[in-house]
């Protein structure tokens, strides 16, 4: 029986009901930062308000060649000097709640860490309510593949109907070691599949990147802490498999940064911020390699299948 598609979810974009803010601690800065999300109209995209002195004042729609900095999160900015960094997990949570349009506020120099995953987010969309708005939404529909490859990271972008993303990541610890994950992104995947995957790092690591100003504000309660080999989190791992699905995460908020939904099947291997990016600078000089389009009802696919490393490296 062929079912119609819910993988890009509603047709019609959507922005919240009601304005709602939360606030928390930057994992780099360590800054004690508010965070409000307000409604937007139609066509507005996802736009940043800076209102942090030090990052400098003003707007910064989310655009593919707003990333000014990806240095362990993505960085946005403008023209005028105003900056705000660590939006990767914010932006995840608004394509995965399917949000095109929204403000958002914030008066410190990076988005609240909140627990290190997308789920606070989430659950400050589902509070604010979603509103569906009179208009189609717009599409990025891949037609031809785009890669990126460096000398170990690979990402390709090809074509598909609806959005999937296969990641597989190698550590040399065996808490990490290799892991490999696939999904199809939806609303109730992403919401209870990727959503609550929280960002990692090594204690031994922590001292260097304090030296150079970041994980400031980075803790137990806001990050996976692996030291020799061992978990540190009281209550251990919220999935076996939680660092891969991070990285999926992080994936999809860094997509997001094309400004609209991608249609297609990114393929990772070892990627992160500045691989993301990198792909899709790759794919906004390659016009002729995808198109904008309204979102229309189809026949719904199956889920991507997974696929070895080997073949992941031979494609990049």
């Amino acid at each position: 029986m062929r079912t119609k598609s819910v993988d890009l979810g509603n047709l019609m974009q959507r922005t919240l009901k009601n304005p709602i803010s939360c606030s928390g601690v930057g994992l780099h800065s360590g800054a004690h930062i508010k965070l409000s999300l307000h409604p937007a109209d139609i066509n507005t995209g996802i736009v940043f308000e800076c209102l942090h002195a030090a990052s400098g004042h003003g707007f910064i729609p989310v655009t593919h060649d707003c990333v000014v900095d990806r240095q362990l999160c993505t960085k946005i900015g403008n023209s005028h000097g105003a900056s705000i960094a660590t939006v990767e997990h914010l932006m995840a949570a608004l394509r995965g709640m399917q949000i095109d349009n929204v403000l958002v506020r914030v008066d410190g120099p990076e988005i609240p860490a909140m627990d290190g995953s997308s789920s606070p987010f989430v659950f400050l969309i589902e509070c604010a309510g979603i509103i569906e708005q009179n208009a189609p939404r717009k599409v990025i529909k891949i037609h031809e593949t785009i890669r990126y490859k460096d000398e170990e990271r690979s990402a390709v972008l090809s074509p598909a109907e609806g959005f999937f993303i296969d990641f597989e990541i190698h550590f040399p610890t065996k808490q990490i070691a290799h892991q490999h994950f696939g999904i199809q992104i939806t609303e109730e995947t992403f919401k209870y599949e990727i959503s609550r995957a929280r960002t990692f790092g090594f204690l031994q690591d922590v001292e260097y990147l304090r030296s150079i100003g970041l994980a400031q504000g980075g803790s137990l309660e806001n990050a996976i802490v692996i030291s020799n080999g061992k978990v540190m989190n009281d209550g251990g791992l919220r999935y076996k498999d939680e660092f891969v699905r991070h990285k999926v995460l992080d994936s999809v908020g860094d997509l997001y940064m094309a400004g609209y939904q991608i249609e297609g099947h990114l393929w990772a291997y070892k990627a992160g911020h500045e691989v993301n990016s990198a792909l899709l600078q790759e794919l906004f000089a390659n016009p002729d390699s995808w198109s904008l389009e309204e979102a229309v009802e189809r026949d719904d696919k199956v889920a991507a299948t997974s696929v070895p490393v080997t073949k992941l490296v031979g494609v990049a």
